[in-house]
This record gives C-alpha cells, structure tokens and sequence, in this order.
C-alpha cells in the first residue's frame, strides 16, 4: 500500500468524513449519501477513490454492497505516523547546531 496514495485520499474533507463514518459502523452508499446530506453518485466517486487507494472493501448483502475500511491500511497508516512521531523526537532541536549539509566548512 502507498501511504502518499492513502494520505492523497484522504486529504479531501468528504472522503475524510466517509472513512470516519465507516469507522464507527459498515455503510452502504445510500446509508452514507443520508448520513453525510450528499447525492448517491457523489458517494460513489469518492468511494471509487477509497477504493483505488485500497483502504475500503465492500461485502454483498443482497442488491446492497456494505463497505467496511481495510485493517491493513490503517495498520500502515499507524505505523507510518509512529514512524514519523519517533524520528521527530529524535531529531536535534538545538538551534546553536547547523546540521544543513551544504554548509561550508570552516577553513583554518
């Protein structure tokens, strides 16, 4: 999985507000299009993102396909952040330090 990919998707607010909901409990497109005030269609195209970006997957249940996010996306989402979370507390603060690599050496 490509965490740019998952992250690209969910930059945009409402496919933001669909995987949180999806989150709490499995949706449908209509129990979604409801929920968040937002036609059918509009729901599919971001769910067609969710889906290209492999975060969601769908289950049949008669003529309605409940979508559920993939556990392995977020487990590489939580991973990635607490990747990013230990190199940050890790990384040198002090301002009296340069650590730019192009900088010149001082000649003596």
């Amino acid at each position: 999985m490509d965490i740019s990919v998952m992250l690209k998707a969910l930059g945009e607010p409402t496919r933001f507000s669909i995987f949180q909901q999806l989150l709490i409990r499995k949706h449908c497109i209509r129990s979604l299009s409801k929920k968040l005030g937002i036609t059918e269609s509009a729901i599919s195209q971001h769910m067609k993102v969710l889906k290209e970006a492999d975060m969601v997957y769908g289950e049949r249940f008669g003529y309605h396909v409940h979508y559920l996010p993939k556990q392995e996306a977020l487990d590489e989402l939580s991973a990635a952040f607490a990747e990013m979370k230990q190199q940050s507390m890790d990384l040198c603060r002090d301002s009296q330090v340069c650590q730019c690599e192009f900088r010149e050496e001082a000649k003596t």
